[in-house]
């Protein structure tokens, strides 16, 4: 079990990893076919957990995980929360759950000391429109260029650049809280096996292209100590599963997410 309380009151380094509309099933392909080695050789157990996701789509995903609400297992039962705003005076919360008295996660960190970085990729946080603004103004700092965007075909090697630069600036100033949304794994995805169709399978060739980048990020940010890391779809995409297609739906191939949650470096 992760305490996430007294990791943030340790000031141990956060990496939030959200690999955009990447379904489940797709991950847990991906792993059993030896697509993703690294991913594979440091995902607890070596396998993605099953959960389903608050949000359907990026803006609801996101703005729930900011507040404190990540995906949940498909089970009565769950594991304590590793973060949660501050509850009214008659809920309790486990010691273990970091508890923020903030709006969001960002703002609580900030009052640990925590520097929050962004490093967006698809254009919900682009900062090109106003809707585009609302989730990369949560950080101290947001990055995002249009090569981080899902169009780019080398989308992941940018934003790891811009992640490693970020953890180079701040190593030994401040506790980092550094969030990654990874956005190869978005629609359009089928220039990954050369075509114009996106589909289960080009969305698995996506993921291997970013297991590599997603591999260097990771041993970069182990120069900077251990960091607490958190990986998980925001939501998945139907390609046709019972003549869905899309995001924002409620079916199966949007709401079960691949999540895991571990202690790095």
């Amino acid at each position: 079990m992760i305490d996430a309380a007294q990791i943030i009151e340790s000031g141990t380094n956060i990496l939030f990893v959200t690999l955009d509309s990447l379904r489940h099933d797709v991950a847990t392909t991906a792993v059993e076919q030896g697509s993703t080695p690294y991913l594979a050789g440091v995902l607890p157990g070596g396998q993605w957990e099953r959960r389903q996701t608050p949000g359907t789509f990026t803006l609801p995903a996101h703005m729930a995980f900011f507040s404190g609400f990540l995906p949940k297992l498909p089970q009565p039962q769950q594991p304590a929360r590793l973060w949660e705003c501050r509850p009214p005076a008659f809920k309790e919360t486990p010691p273990e759950t970091f508890v923020f008295d903030a709006p969001n996660l960002l703002n609580g960190l900030a009052t640990h000391g925590y520097r929050t970085a962004c490093v967006g990729g698809v254009t919900y946080f682009s900062a090109e429109t106003p809707l585009g603004s609302v989730l990369p103004a949560m950080f101290h700092e947001a990055h995002w260029r249009p090569e981080f965007g899902s169009p780019e075909i080398e989308s992941t090697r940018h934003q790891t650049d811009q992640a490693l630069d970020i953890a180079d600036r701040y190593s030994g100033l401040q506790p980092l809280f550094l969030f990654v949304n990874v956005s190869a794994t978005h629609v359009p995805h089928a220039h990954y096996m050369g075509n114009s169709t996106d589909s289960t399978a080009s969305q698995t060739a996506a993921l291997a292209y970013a297991d590599t980048h997603l591999g260097r990020l990771l041993d970069g940010l182990s120069a900077h100590g251990q960091w607490l890391v958190i990986m998980c779809a925001d939501h998945g995409d139907a390609y046709g599963d019972d003549g869905f297609h899309g995001r924002g739906i409620a079916h199966p191939s949007v709401w079960n997410v691949p999540f895991a949650a571990w202690i790095h470096g």
